[in-house]
């Protein structure tokens, strides 16, 4: 008895923050900042009630379903579908790390910068063909201590999760207070109007949307922790109501914040990577503690990127070829060493984000372009993941008397289906639009149509990998088995 009681300890509050730490983080709100300036307050808003309320309860039913489905969404799919279509839900899940680990090297020489030189300069002037050069070995590094399996950058990784997660409140928190506190000059002007916080429903708008959707993603991570929960059928859909009202007072507040610190109307175009450190310090000079601030994000900032570096190396990969059916995937990428490490899945990561390292440096001008752009790559692809969660979603309804769970989202099938509809084209529209890329006065036309080029052919080949792999092993496999 003492047992299920303990097995079901969870409550409300504990859902909530668990989400909020797996869910957020400070560079979200400086991200749809620079795309969007303070008319994201509108945006976050919108996105919250139309896409991140339904998500996380979707995966709380999904995860109640599944209490024994150990692979996530690949385990979901297998169960509802068949193995195929389960190894394309894993595949996906593995592949759209590819850019983010491109990116994590180029975070963590930013973050150095500033601590060690007190400004964001080397974003600015660093030739990309360096950069990148640098980020490639940075990276390589990675693999091979993530090779050798080194499980305390678990450890670094908690750690920094938590202070990331400090450093998130104390911005809030003194972004809010600082113009009352100190009597700064408040940098946008008109704030109290009211059409600041309107957007513009263009093009240009609805090409930023995929930030957005990135932004709020991952609550997938959460589904394990549904049947712990106290009367899940109460309990957890308070909490992820909960976890969205804080992701929203957190992403509105942030947003304030930063409208104090930068004017929404000139945003600086290096706002994406030198942002969280510019409003670091500014209110470290506003609250005389000098650079203390910078320090504190910088450090953290390095800690949590290379823990998130190593892990996202290894964790993906270990889905991948720990849950997908065997038959589609060649054997020489399930060739382990004598740490458990499978070689050459390694091997096939590291030529992937070299590619995706070196490549864009040849075309496009200017290393701040090579970051955002690289970020809203990201954006683009991060977010083919949860198509898998709301397809999962949509077959679950069409099943429902067959998987019973504590918690249901919504009983009647045919508006559960259409919810997850909802979301699947959101997903999808999001993603597509993302792929055009953000145009500036000062930039070289030919890197625009290089950049579109890079976001339309880098999730097609990352997709054909995909397809590619089962046929190798259909005749690799074969070959292996009658030897």
């Amino acid at each position: 008895m003492s047992d299920a009681k303990n097995a079901k300890s969870f409550r409300w509050w504990n859902i909530a923050l668990l989400g909020f730490t797996t869910v957020w983080g400070l560079n979200n709100v400086i991200n749809n900042f620079a795309n969007q300036g303070l008319a994201v307050i509108t945006s976050w808003i919108l996105i919250m009630i139309l896409y991140f309320v339904p998500y996380t309860l979707m995966v709380g039913q999904l995860g109640s379903a599944f209490q024994e489905a150990g692979g996530g969404v690949s385990s979901w799919i297998r169960t509802l579908s068949n193995n195929k279509l389960a190894y394309f839900a894993a595949w996906t899940y593995w592949v759209v790390h590819v850019p983010y680990l491109a990116q994590k090297p180029q975070i963590i020489m930013v973050s150095l910068s500033w601590l060690f030189k007190g400004n964001g300069s080397f974003i600015k002037d660093s030739s990309p063909i360096i950069v990148q050069g640098l980020s490639l070995i940075i990276f390589l590094v990675f693999v091979w201590i993530a090779s050798k399996g080194a499980a305390t950058l678990n450890n670094i990784g908690s750690i920094a999760g938590i202070a990331m997660f400090g450093m998130s409140m104390l911005f809030i928190i003194l972004g809010v207070s600082a113009p009352f506190i100190t009597h700064v000059q408040i940098a946008t002007p008109n704030m109290s109007d009211i059409h600041t916080y309107i957007p513009k429903f263009d093009l240009q708008y609805f090409t930023t949307i995929s930030m957005l959707v990135f932004a709020v993603g991952g609550a997938e991570k959460i589904s394990p922790y549904v049947n712990k929960t106290k009367n899940a059928s109460r309990e957890f859909p308070l909490g992820m109501i909960i976890l969205a009202v804080m992701v929203a007072v957190s992403a509105v507040l942030g947003s304030f914040a930063i409208g104090m610190i930068v004017n929404s109307n000139h945003i600086p175009a290096d706002l994406m990577a030198n942002g969280a450190y510019q409003a670091f310090q500014f209110l470290g000079n506003s609250f005389h503690v000098g650079n203390l601030f910078v320090w504190a994000f910088a450090i953290t900032n390095t800690l949590a990127s290379a823990a998130a570096l190593a892990i996202s190396i290894d964790a993906p990969l270990r889905m991948l070829l720990g849950d997908a059916d065997k038959k589609y995937i060649p054997k020489a990428l399930l060739k382990k060493n004598k740490r458990g490490v499978a070689i050459n899945g390694y091997k096939m990561t590291a030529i992937l984000v070299s590619v995706l390292i070196i490549v864009p440096a040849l075309g496009i001008n200017g290393m701040n372009d090579l970051y955002n752009w690289l970020l809203n790559l990201n954006s683009i692809v991060m977010p083919m993941r949860y198509l898998w969660v709301f397809l999962a979603y949509m077959m679950l309804t069409k099943q429902l008397d067959k998987y019973k769970s504590d918690y249901m989202f919504v009983k009647n099938k045919y508006v559960g289906f259409g919810v997850g509809l909802w979301a699947f084209f959101l997903t999808a529209f999001a993603c597509i639009m993302g792929m055009v890329p953000k145009m500036n006065m000062a930039q070289d036309p030919s890197s625009w149509w290089f950049q579109l080029a890079l976001n339309i052919i880098t999730p097609l080949a990352l997709i054909l990998l995909g397809l590619i792999l089962p046929a190798i092993a259909k005749r690799t496999n074969d070959i292996d088995e009658r030897a």
